[in-house]
């Protein structure tokens, strides 16, 4: 993380927060020393951002009234922390970063009664390590998709019999309690699903794949779901 980066982050982590924090706080917060949070926040009220507050006792941003209109209803907000919270615990590891940014980002721009609200919500996701494996696994396959990246994988069936296959993956598709990849199978020459942990083992291969209009989604949501793809 560059410097322009560093303070951004950390306007928008004192601007998610009503009371003031500790520059200890905000250095275990960011992951950088509490003498970088110290050089931060000098650079930062340098610049003209309001902060007040001192080291030991903490730093906070007075409101201002240029913040951007706030066009969130409280279920609204409800809907977005919790929806963030789901992406940290059941997705891949570098989502869940771009889940907490975005969040972060969100409590900024909140009135003090939306904060407030922010901070009572009831949802509690939380993140297992037992569910490492498959975040891993998430995060490959997701890249897979984006890139358009076969996969060479070794898969066990319904009888946990190995077969090792080449896919074409498609997309991701969320189920109550557990994550399936859509896929073109290159062995059975037909569309399958695949579930995150029956995977044994994945490589993306370097080979890229092109969607036809008889192998993608628009077409397995047509042909074989019987319905639009809703994207």
């Amino acid at each position: 993380m560059n410097k322009a980066e560093r303070l951004f982050q950390l306007v928008m982590l004192l601007r998610s927060r009503r009371t003031a924090m500790t520059g200890e706080t905000i250095a275990e917060t960011m992951g950088v020393s509490v003498r970088t949070v110290y050089r931060d926040v000098q650079s930062l009220a340098l610049s003209g951002v309001p902060i007040e507050g001192e080291a030991g006792v903490g730093y906070m941003i007075r409101p201002v009234h240029h913040l951007p209109p706030l066009i969130f209803t409280p279920d609204e907000l409800q809907a977005l922390i919790v929806g963030g919270r789901m992406v940290q615990a059941f997705t891949d590891m570098d989502l869940a970063q771009a889940a907490r940014s975005a969040e972060l980002k969100i409590r900024s721009i909140l009135t003090e009664p939306l904060q407030r609200h922010a901070e009572q919500q009831p949802y509690r996701i939380p993140i297992m390590e037992s569910d490492d494996g498959l975040r891993e696994v998430h995060g490959k396959l997701r890249r897979a998709c984006e890139q358009r990246h076969k996969v060479r994988a070794v898969y066990l069936d319904e009888k946990q019999e190995q077969t090792e296959r080449t896919i074409w993956p498609l997309a991701i598709v969320g189920w109550t309690g557990k994550w399936t990849l859509l896929a073109w199978c290159e062995l059975r020459r037909d569309y399958r699903n695949f579930r995150f942990d029956r995977f044994e083992t994945l490589e993306r291969l370097e080979e890229r794949f092109q969607p036809t209009d008889d192998i993608s989604i628009a077409h397995y949501m047509r042909s074989v779901i019987g319905m639009r793809d809703p994207g």
